[in-house]
């Protein structure tokens, strides 16, 4: 294990990327870094909602965080474990804003806990999901139901979705740790599948860990799909989980393709090392999804929200469909203001009931006048 790891050590240090390689790398990440950058500039100039819009900013950050550590990987191979580590680190990180983000487009924690107390006790008379909720009950899909019990939809639901989210974090971060750890002592092997490296068995670990938490998004979003309609939830979703969940198994189908001999494609000849290999695909789908992110992620609607908030509040409902605002305030706010308006307690402003008429006030307001003269005299 040792000598070889001795020779993998020294491959990788005579090891130079191919020019074609850095090139095409080099100029891809700069059409990503300048699509995100113009993105997230677009954003900043936009910060009307913080709550939605510095978790949607962290989420954005991920595209150009993949290209660079990337990039830095492909043309320095010695550093691509450390990448890869803050590049998973970042990612667990980027699930966790996503998440954020959902529940701040539907008003907060108490807000979306509220909606799922609510929509659980009317799914009677209106089902909230047309084959996966029965009078307050969200079922699993084959075949995950033969293994968990149907979930009840309200407070319960809402912090198993979010400790799904949070495990991942934790796991994946103490995993690139462990990773760190592994590879000083030379037993991590990256992408090798041998009993004796700590690769294989991390690999189970994370890929049950992200499956779990993806499936608690999804779970979340089918639930809250129809609230979240004003900001396209679906395509969110699958570009969010595209990077996320794709780019991971895309590794692992990499690592397992060389390990049984099958990779033996131009690139793979040319790259030699599976993780240059990885890197290269990924500086060509971040390019990618930053053009997507685009139109998935963008900042008008934000920009719109100064005119819904100058002028006449009964305008608010007009720009519902643009700006993430709740449905029952822009229905509270189209009600006429005489609905609204408090009604004074006449008792306690004035210090007499009701009953009393104007006749009380005038005639008998002398014994009021005798009382407090003496005192004033006083």
């Amino acid at each position: 294990m040792r000598i070889a790891s001795y020779h993998n050590l020294v491959s990788l240090f005579a090891y130079a990327t191919p020019i074609w390689a850095s090139l095409i790398a080099g100029v891809l990440v700069v059409v990503t870094l300048s699509l995100s950058m113009y993105l997230l500039f677009d954003h900043l100039s936009a910060y009307k909602n913080p709550e939605e819009q510095k978790f949607l900013i962290g989420v954005i950050l991920m595209v150009p965080c993949y290209a660079v550590e990337s990039f830095v990987s492909l043309t320095n191979p010695t550093v691509s474990i450390d990448c890869e580590i803050l590049r998973d680190c970042y990612e667990s990180f980027a699930m966790y804003c996503f998440g954020r983000y959902l529940v701040a487009c539907l008003g907060g924690e108490e807000r979306t806990i509220e909606f799922m107390e609510r929509e659980g006790r009317a799914s009677h008379k209106a089902p909230l999901l047309e084959h996966n909720s029965e009078r307050g009950i969200v079922t699993h899909p084959f075949p995950m139901n033969y293994i968990l019990k149907p979930w009840e939809l309200g407070r319960w639901f809402y912090q198993l979705v979010k400790i799904g989210i949070v495990q991942y974090m934790i796991i994946k971060s103490l995993t690139a740790l462990l990773a760190v750890v592994l590879e000083a002592f030379n037993v991590y092997c990256e992408g090798e599948f041998k009993w004796g490296c700590g690769y294989p068995y991390m690999a189970v670990v994370l890929n049950f860990s992200q499956s779990w938490a993806l499936y608690c998004l999804i779970q979340f979003y089918t639930v809250t799909k129809d609230e979240l309609a004003h900001i396209k939830p679906l395509a969110k979703f699958l570009t969010f989980k595209s990077i996320v969940f794709l780019t991971w198994w895309q590794g692992v189908a990499i690592a397992l393709l060389y390990s049984l001999g099958l990779f033996k494609s131009p690139i793979a000849q040319g790259l030699q090392f599976k993780s240059s290999v990885q890197d290269f695909i990924i500086c060509i789908e971040m390019a990618i999804a930053s053009i997507v992110h685009l139109y998935v992620f963008p900042a008008k609607p934000y920009e719109q929200m100064g005119e819904c908030f100058s002028g006449d509040i009964s305008v608010l409902g007009d720009y519902s469909a643009d700006c993430p605002l709740d449905p029952d305030e822009i229905r509270d706010s189209e009600r006429p203001t005489k609905l609204r308006l408090p009604q004074p307690d006449v008792d306690i402003k004035s210090g007499m009931t009701i009953r009393e008429s104007v006749r009380d006030v005038f005639v008998g307001g002398s014994g009021y006048v005798s009382f407090f003269y003496p005192m004033m005299s006083y």
